[in-house]
């Protein structure tokens, strides 16, 4: 299959440089598998188009501040960390740039000395490998010293960091959001769970690749990224009660989807567990678990346009999208949503 199958005009004025408020009055694109209709909402209707009983699957993964900016020991040379995963204790795995002025070996202070890394190695992938030391708590020097990594497609400031993560976040270690959930306010998950809507969470550590373009004609060649996730008993348990009383799973966001297909085994039951996934999901998948899938609009050929062409099928996918430019949707993280059902 072709990458350029999953191609569309995007003008830029298009892509979302602000969050709207409140969150929940950004507009909704709802589509029918079913009937191939499509219709125009706004994202606090959810209300009246989720059913009792449905279950709702969060991701509660919350984004670190994981962009430094510092200067190199002896040069005073302005250097950029971004933080992407964990490797082992004080040992991060970064994007570093300017990327060849730092040579292993080489120290990086930051906020005048209160953190130092050290690069140790340069990955395959041409990522950096770091060793962190500093006093005290890492993280309460990352909320200190770091900036919230918006995406680079963001050029205006964000005034409130906050709005860029959910308001059901909890589990510190994405550098990028979950962002079909930062439509949600307390308020609409409250009515939400006033109809009889169950509202399970899981979580996925979202990781730079999310942004990853797809650089093959091939899709199937495209080396995919891979993820922390975990899916505890209890969350587990209640989708596959739903699953067994053939009431609907919907995903909120990629992340959740990725996160659920990866766990769900051949008959569409939750296993419970942690681990990693680099699960690829492009049409001619079928799905396992999901029934219902609420994310924002992506890019143009787009792992994640990949996952939608999967459920909603590659033709209505794209017609959805080309007439989320006519009508002028907004695009990406800040942007508008799509439910497809």
């Amino acid at each position: 299959m072709n990458v350029s199958e999953f191609d569309f005009y995007l003008p830029e004025t298009l892509i979302a440089q602000h969050p709207v408020e409140p969150r929940d009055s950004s507009r909704l694109m709802v589509l029918s598998r079913e009937s191939g209709g499509i219709e125009h909402h706004t994202f606090r209707d959810l209300v009246s188009l989720l059913k009792t009983g449905d279950v709702l699957v969060l991701n509660n993964t919350r984004v670190i501040p994981a962009r430094l900016i510092g200067e190199k020991e002896g040069t005073e040379g302005k250097i950029e960390v971004l933080l992407l995963k964990m490797l082992e204790f004080n040992v991060w795995e970064a994007l570093v740039k300017p990327g060849k002025k730092l040579k292993v070996g080489q120290k990086v202070r930051f906020g005048g000395g209160i953190l130092t890394g050290e690069l140790l190695d340069i990955l395959e992938n041409g990522n950096r490998k770091i060793r962190f030391t500093y006093t005290g708590v890492f993280e309460t020097v990352l909320d200190t010293l770091g900036q919230m990594p918006l995406p680079p497609y963001i050029t205006a400031q964000l005034e409130d960091q906050g709005r860029y993560q959910t308001v059901y976040a909890k589990e510190r270690g994405s550098v990028a959001a979950p962002t079909a959930g930062l439509h949600f306010t307390p308020e609409l998950l409250g009515e939400l769970e006033k109809k009889g809507v169950e509202i399970v969470e899981i979580l996925l550590h979202v990781g730079l690749g999310t942004f990853r373009p797809v650089k093959v004609e091939n899709i199937q060649d495209h080396p995919m990224h891979s993820e922390y996730y975990r899916v505890d008993l209890e969350a587990a348990e209640k989708i596959n009660r739903a699953k067994q009383e053939r009431r609907r799973v919907i995903a909120v966001g990629t992340t959740a989807a990725r996160t659920l297909e990866s766990v769900g085994d051949d008959q569409g039951r939750v296993v419970p567990g942690e681990g990693w996934t680099d699960i690829f999901i492009y049409p001619g998948y079928s799905f396992k678990v999901v029934d219902v899938l609420l994310t924002n609009f992506h890019f143009p050929k787009s792992t994640l346009v990949m996952l939608v062409s999967a459920l909603a099928g590659r033709e209505l996918t794209i017609k959805a999208y080309e007439l989320a430019v006519l009508e002028r949707y907004r695009f990406y993280s800040f942007g508008d949503a799509m439910l497809i059902l």
